[in-house]
């Protein structure tokens, strides 16, 4: 027995009380997704911190959290723009716990009733991705620039604020898909070591182009020779210069 039950102190009294109080109000906990609903963008989580629970022997016992469903999943997003991450079992997060329910939130959105009464309760967790315990920490993490990166650091695009330069690393092909007319206006842009196979590509295709053009007469209407100048490798490089 807690020597403290045995002491007439209304104080030590008052300060159990609050304990008890406090214990069922829940702020935030980390925890490990098990699964992912992409639809719903919900998710469920398995609390890592255990309680305490005492027996009705009077025994204490360190038990697990229950599992908590269906709980939103916070990704950046503002202005009809939004980044989005492949959520995988095993990552960790932080719930955080509403203060009042969000029942009726979630399901209709905008301003609603409650749909009961409870208070920081673990049924209104709401999802932070990106947290990470030590043995999960990343390695390698960039002091200079923002990074949109893989764990292992083999793919990133980053953004250096200093020099306002923007990097792409990776390891494998690289593609790019659009569905309309794209521009990049800069500098220069480096293809680097990947950039040969296009410059060859490229030289080819305008060398054919070029030596093999023909001018047609106004009167004859025959066509003439081809020009005398002729384009050489030399006119490209790796290296593609904007104006």
């Amino acid at each position: 027995m807690d020597r403290r039950e045995r002491v007439d102190d209304p104080e030590v009294a008052l300060r159990e009380a609050f304990d008890g109080l406090r214990a069922g109000i829940w702020t935030a906990l980390p925890g490990v997704i098990q699964s992912f609903d992409d639809g719903a963008m919900t998710c469920e989580v398995q609390p890592t911190i255990k309680i305490p629970v005492r027996r009705l022997n009077g025994t204490v016992e360190s038990v697990a959290l229950p599992l908590l469903v269906d709980c939103p999943v916070q990704f950046p997003s503002g202005g009809n723009c939004s980044l989005t991450f492949p959520v995988a079992p095993g990552d960790e997060c932080l719930v955080v716990f509403a203060s009042r329910c969000i029942d009726g939130w979630w399901q209709s959105g905008g301003v609603q009733e409650q749909a009961e009464l409870r208070m920081h309760d673990l049924s209104d967790g709401f999802v932070l991705l990106g947290f990470r315990s030590k043995p999960r920490a990343l390695a390698g993490v960039s002091t200079t620039a923002a990074q949109l990166r893989t764990d292992d650091g083999e793919a990133f695009v980053e953004v250096n604020a200093a020099t306002h330069a923007i990097n792409i690393q990776t390891t494998a092909p690289v593609n790019v898909t659009s569905t309309a007319s794209a521009s990049v206006t800069a500098p220069s842009i480096s293809l680097g070591a990947a950039g040969q196979s296009l410059l060859s590509f490229v030289t080819s295709a305008f060398q054919a182009l070029f030596n093999g053009h023909t001018h047609t007469s106004a009167g004859a209407g025959s066509p003439t020779s081809v020009p005398n100048q002729t384009m050489g490798s030399s006119h490209l490089t790796s290296t593609v210069k904007g104006g």
